[in-house]
């Protein structure tokens, strides 16, 4: 039986009332009455509370002045929009249709229970996993080139118009446009006058009959490189930042690494170009229903919107500007949260309209020099792209790379930091499978950025070995990383962070004196802690592993510094107050950093509510010179005219 909630009860209560059928029974079961109006009873609190939900569904999520200047039906302005840390979508949600009606049917666990019943002591069935059938896998080149190849959209001619409509808002003469996903219409306005307008799909019969290309690259946009973007040698010899604008209409819902395609798409835009796309309803093309995919046939038109933002924000974060969402839908075209009644399979709904919905965003250019005003913005920047990295990672990392960047560093450290930038995808391959919880995100940016900082790091092979084995990701070698990993147990993860970042860039030097200062480093731990816990027998057990640690590391790790023996005389030698206040300075380094970033995010934090209260006094300015006008744009004539004749 279907469980319906108290809202969609009342809806249907409410949907049977307005079509004026309602039954009362009055003193005996046979005194039926039909009444013209519904009885006052129906419309109650719980109806007005559902109409009040829908209509804050219904509201926009954006300005006055946000709409000022962009086409009309701007619904989600650029700060309504909210993100997880995280992409939350799994690949399972990227499947085409097709090929999930192919996958075998799993296993119903109800059914083994009921088997259990029936014959008790018996194990449930089980497929054997060798002998399933593998998934065939979907073909976007047959479906689009052969199945479809003759297929035309046949868009709903009103959205169309509507998306047109849109279009002569942002697209001018003269630009250069490139169209992914293209086919026998661009849906481009009549007179507009492109200088070059690429089409990039599959569906290369279609686009021969769109006369607006004047180019035209069969691409397949679901074969990628797994967060880099789409494999495809004829569309890279574009070049970088060559469009003005990227469309892609009646596309994403076919797209199985949505992100790939938005990364590409961000490479191949001018700074402030702007990618525009647009989808119609669920139904809109039905002819293609094969190739969309799971989280589209699944969420409605709300959350397609939303989705087909976060697709901007998770492939190159604030590499992308100004992110709206419209909803340009024709008049008489179903409401975006608008549910369907009982009686609604009455209606002809081949008499209304399609939606019509687009989502954009502009590039930020990606900035070439660091920012000595604000370091932490130009790393950030220079990381939109990276892959593997959360946008949670590249937040994190950036803040620490600009705090540290702002200290008094050698020029040869600041020119290594910018250049080790690129190599941070190498290091979270391997942070990405490290226990959050024993190993939180904040150490593990902490780790990669003392790393990218080290002049000697550059993620060669020797050096990735090194860092697996310290995290005990790979088997660590007896001769080195098992004896570092017994003899510093008692010291705290940070320590042993520190340690790790310092140690690891000592690793595939090809440099015969780094690998005899390596052996003097893990042979000389053991012998380091006995004479320190012998000249302060007070000092606890993490204490001393970080003092013998910093000792070595510092006097022993780097070649040239001091020899074995060198080391041990010069050890030999310190006092109990020298030794403690070693470990005092070296305890204040983690605290004043500690302290840094607490300062920097407190500044920060300040620093954006003196943001909010300006632009909040911007507004209520805006807002008094709106009360106070008599004359107001029209949309329709594209002219300011008085209040009262609008």
């Amino acid at each position: 039986m279907a469980r319906f909630s108290p809202y969609a009860l009342a809806f249907l209560a409410f949907t049977c009332s307005t079509n004026a059928f309602t039954v009362s029974r009055a003193g005996s079961a046979s005194n039926t009455a039909l009444h013209g109006v519904a009885p006052t009873l129906i419309i109650s609190p719980i109806i007005r509370k559902f109409r009040e939900e829908q209509a804050k569904k219904n509201a926009p999520l954006a300005s006055d002045d946000e709409k000022v200047g962009e086409a009309p039906g701007l619904r989600i302005g650029k700060g309504a929009w909210k993100w997880p840390p995280i992409f939350p979508f799994g690949e399972d949600m990227f499947v085409p249709l097709t090929e999930e009606e192919k996958a075998p049917e799993k296993p119903n666990p109800m059914a083994n229970m009921l088997q259990q019943q029936m014959a008790p002591g018996t194990m449930p069935s089980l497929p054997d996993v060798e002998s399933m059938p593998e998934v065939e896998k979907f073909d976007p080149k047959a479906f689009w080139g052969v199945d479809m190849a003759d297929q035309e959209t046949n868009l709903d001619s009103r959205a169309a118009e509507a998306l047109t409509n849109h279009y002569t808002y942002y697209l001018k003469d003269g630009m250069s446009v490139l169209e992914f996903g293209a086919a026998e219409n661009s849906y481009l306005p009549e007179n507009l006058k492109l200088e070059r307008h690429v089409g990039v799909s599959l569906s290369e019969k279609l686009m021969e009959r769109n006369a607006a290309l004047t180019q035209r690259i069969s691409v397949d946009l679901n074969d990628v490189i797994t967060e880099v973007g789409i494999n495809s040698a004829e569309l890279n010899e574009l070049g970088n930042e060559q469009f003005d604008a990227i469309l892609m209409a009646n596309t994403v819902d076919f797209l199985t690494h949505p992100r790939e395609v938005y990364k590409s798409a961000y490479r191949l835009l001018k700074p402030d170009g702007i990618m525009m796309v647009s989808f119609s309803s669920n139904d809109a093309y039905e002819q293609f229903s094969g190739a969309t995919t799971k989280w589209w046939r699944q969420f409605n038109s709300d959350q397609h919107t939303w989705v087909t933002g976060s697709f901007f924000n998770f492939s190159a974060g604030e590499g992308w500007t100004g992110l709206k969402g419209f909803d340009a839908s024709p008049e008489g075209a179903k409401g975006v949260t608008e549910v369907d009644g009982p009686l609604s399979m009455f209606k002809n709904k081949n008499d209304r309209p399609k939606n019509m919905y687009i989502v954009q965003a502009r590039k930020v250019a990606v900035v070439t020099e660091i920012d000595e005003n604000d370091p932490e913005k130009s790393f950030a920047s220079k990381m939109w792209l990276s892959p593997v990295l959360e946008v949670r990672d590249k937040e994190l990392v950036a803040a620490r790379l600009g705090r540290i960047y702002s200290l008094d560093l050698s020029e040869e450290i600041k020119a290594t930091t910018v250049k080790n930038v690129d190599v941070l995808p190498k290091i979270y391959e391997c942070l990405i499978k490290m226990d959050q919880f024993s190993f939180p995100f904040g150490l593990q940016a902490e780790l990669a950025s003392n790393l990218v900082l080290d002049p000697s790091f550059n993620a060669n092979e020797e050096q990735l070995t090194a860092l697996r084995q310290g995290l005990g990701l790979k088997k660590p070698s007896p001769e080195f990383w098992k004896p570092v990993g017994t003899l510093t147990s008692s010291m705290s993860p940070e320590d042993k962070v520190n340690l790790l970042s310092f140690i690891v860039p000592r690793f595939g030097s090809n440099s015969p004196e780094q690998e005899l200062a390596l052996e003097a480093f893990v042979t000389g731990l053991a012998p380091t802690f006995e004479v320190i816990s012998a000249k302060c027998p007070e000092m606890e057990k993490a204490d001393v592993q970080l003092l013998g640690t910093e000792l070595l590391a510092s006097e022993v790790l780097i070649p040239g510094r001091s020899t074995r023996e060198e080391y041990a005389l010069w050890l030999g030698s310190l006092s109990v107050a020298e030794l403690e206040e070693i470990l005092m300075k070296r305890k204040a380094l983690r605290t004043d950093a500690s302290n840094d970033m607490v300062k920097m995010q407190e500044d920060r934090k300040a620093e954006e509510e003196r943001k909010e209260a300006e632009l909040q006094a911007y507004r209520e300015q805006l807002e008094k010179a709106r009360k106070e006008r008599t004359m107001v744009f029209d949309e329709k004539t594209g002219t300011m005219v008085p209040i009262d004749k609008r």
